[in-house]
């Protein structure tokens, strides 16, 4: 499989064209202590653009604003051209309490503000960023319907919301005649499948394209990390000591990383390309967000679209990545359910 920034592919059950992989931009800025200046940001959007990519993933809180500040700038002479998604929910000032969450209140005044700074009359897509378990759902959806109906959002998406929860709205939207979700963005790569279970399932079902984040693993499938790395470290604002606090350096995730980099050594690439194209394979996935801070790390993530893995080689990937579905798909899975369901009759399931 070859592709190229061009070859864009349909989000979700919407006829929006996307990138096969969308450019991340939480990298715009230094107000978190990394990212890039102004002028790096301006090299890796004028990379990605040139290249035929489309599609731009940014929120309303990324670098305190200035991952929106940047991209509406720098997008402000080929607006029509590309597809802006942004997200809300986060909180914007510590210390008041109607600054973040799902509700009406706070999802126009981050509408508002999101618009001003990108520069622009509309948003292509608004996220959902993180369900706040507090706003009612018929509440959300009316609320990111009526910025439909204005023309302030053109199409509405959610992420790191529980699949169910995601399966209720969407069913809620279609019954009310309201804007349906058309995107669902989750932490998936090799070292994190969990959404195999019932988020992408899911999403596959019901019509919501898979914009996957940090698909390389937090660095750690880019073959940086190794065994030493495991040892505790201060708290020194690095992405080693961040990723060791939230539990994404581990001897699992280094094991699945040494089955990339042999994948890639006989391939002639790199780890993250091989990472990356192994995302791109995956079932109902549309567009992996990348985020780079070098124009040289965005040439190689882009190197992944020309990448074609082999039958062996994805395998040997998901056998050294593979988790546990659990129950009860496990058990739906095994022969003896498969036996008393369908005992020796032969089905030709398609789907």
């Amino acid at each position: 499989m070859s592709l190229t920034l061009d070859t864009y592919r349909l989000l979700g059950r919407s006829g929006l064209r996307v990138s096969p992989l969308a450019l991340g931009t939480a990298t715009f800025g230094t107000e978190w202590g990394w990212g890039a200046e102004r002028a790096e940001a301006r090299k890796l959007f004028d990379l990605y653009v040139e290249r035929g990519g489309n599609f731009l993933d940014t929120a309303d809180t990324y670098t305190d604003g200035s991952s929106e500040r940047l991209l509406g700038e720098f997008a402000r002479t080929d607006r029509d051209r590309l597809v802006l998604a942004t997200k809300y929910s986060t909180l914007r000032r510590p210390g008041d309490p109607n600054s973040g969450g799902a509700h009406r209140k706070n999802l126009f005044a981050s509408v508002e503000e999101s618009l001003r700074r990108l520069g622009t009359d509309r948003i292509d897509v608004l996220y959902l960023h993180v369900w706040d378990d507090t706003t009612p759902v018929d509440e959300i959806l009316r609320g990111l319907d009526d910025l439909v109906r204005q023309g302030k959002v053109l199409y509405v998406a959610i992420c790191n919301t529980p699949a169910w929860r995601v399966a209720r709205m969407q069913t809620v939207a279609e019954l009310r005649g309201w804007s349906p979700l058309v995107a669902l963005q989750i932490e998936y790569s090799l070292v994190q499948r969990d959404g195999e279970r019932d988020l992408i399932p899911m999403a596959r079902e019901l019509g919501l394209g898979v914009v996957p984040y940090s698909p390389l693993g937090g660095g750690v499938l880019t073959g940086k990390y190794v065994r030493d790395d495991l040892a505790p470290a201060a708290a020194d604002g690095s992405r080693k000591s961040f990723n060791l606090a939230v539990g994404a350096l581990d001897e699992r995730r280094l094991a699945v990383a040494d089955a990339v980099r042999e994948v890639a050594a006989e391939l002639g690439r790199t780890p993250a390309q091989i990472a990356l194209a192994w995302t791109l394979h995956a079932p109902g996935v549309t567009a992996p967000v990348i985020g780079a801070r070098t124009p040289e790390q965005l040439e190689d993530n882009l190197g992944a679209l020309g990448v074609d893995l082999g039958a062996d080689h994805l395998a040997r990937l998901d056998e050294a990545s593979a988790v546990a579905l659990g129950y009860p798909h496990d058990m739906l899975a095994g022969e003896h359910m498969r036996a008393v369901t369908r005992g020796d009759l032969a089905f030709d399931v398609r789907r």
